[in-house]
């Protein structure tokens, strides 16, 4: 296979992943025009269509998917390998994607990597704030964060952080003239400030054990937010009652701003775990990663 073969080939699965040409020349660093001349020429000589367009869309048509399917392995093998060779570099080297959380962004990921990556600038990160659970194959991620229950068995974990806890909260202001909850169902009598799960794009139900008792409670407000720092914001200014993780409130409920509730209803749970493949390479940039975010137990 003559090189610019292998280029024509390397385009047209960019574009076909993408389902844009827009998108996939800004992942690869070229033009639009270029690619479209490039997989046009690629449909030529194979001499089948591989793309169907509109003015509104594109996507693969049943030869592209065809020919999607053999190049994925194939390119990701070769991508895992060239990552290998880095080490033998003089420095660790490699570009890497996680997706998690922004409260595991803030209060894990960045605080840990941040030292390593200024001592090693041959390593580039990208960390993806996402709160839904995404398959880290399927969209090309290197790793994924999640709390140690929602791993899936066929991944390798790593646990990276301490074991959390949601609790639930609410202003002074708020509960001043309205009765403490002393069962989460009483919850159902309070304006509750929600989250919706992209996943399954409802709202999250607020779970909480108690002496080998599991509740869910599907609980309702005026505001839902699919950022945690916004139910916060809107939690201090006195909207209602929020289930927010200890490590983000606990300041707060010290001085007073929040007060927190239902406290025997909250255990700890398994904190977040670093997920990725079993098969990959740990070449050693990933490992010196992973490493640096490992959870050391006091």
């Amino acid at each position: 296979m003559r090189r610019e073969e292998l280029g024509d080939l390397m385009a047209f699965r960019s574009v076909a992943e993408e389902r844009s040409f827009t998108r996939a020349a800004a992942r690869l660093g070229t033009s639009q025009s270029s690619l479209s001349l490039i997989v046009r020429r690629l449909e030529e000589r194979l001499g089948v269509r591989l793309l169907t367009r509109t003015t509104r869309s594109l996507a693969p048509t049943e030869a592209g998917e065809r020919l999607l399917a053999a190049l994925g392995p194939a390119f990701d093998s070769i991508e895992q390998e060239l990552e290998v060779l880095g080490q033998y570099r003089d420095r660790p080297a490699g570009s890497f994607r996680i997706t998690a959380t922004q409260h595991a962004i803030d209060t894990v990921l960045w605080p840990k990597l941040s030292p390593v990556l200024r001592h090693n600038p041959d390593i580039r990160v990208e960390l993806f704030s996402d709160l839904a659970l995404t398959d880290i194959v399927a969209e090309r991620f290197d790793a994924g964060v999640r709390f140690g229950e929602q791993v899936e068995k066929d991944m390798v974990a790593v646990r990276i952080a301490p074991d959390a806890r949601l609790v639930v909260v609410g202003a002074p202001g708020y509960l001043a003239n309205r009765p403490l909850p002393v069962s989460p169902r009483d919850l159902t009598q309070h304006d509750c400030i929600t989250t919706r799960l992209p996943t399954y794009g409802g709202i999250y139900a607020w779970e909480f054990e108690k002496d080998g008792q599991e509740l869910r409670v599907r609980v309702e407000g005026q505001l839902i937010f699919n950022d945690v720092g916004q139910v916060l914001r809107a939690t201090l200014d006195g909207y209602g009652l929020a289930f927010l993780f200890e490590d983000m409130v606990g300041d707060h409920v010290a001085a007073g701003r929040l007060v927190q509730v239902l406290d025997d209803w909250t255990p700890p749970f398994a904190g977040y775990h670093l997920y990725y493949p079993s098969r990959r390479h740990a070449s050693p940039a990933f490992s010196l990663l992973v490493n640096a975010l490992r959870h050391q137990k006091p």
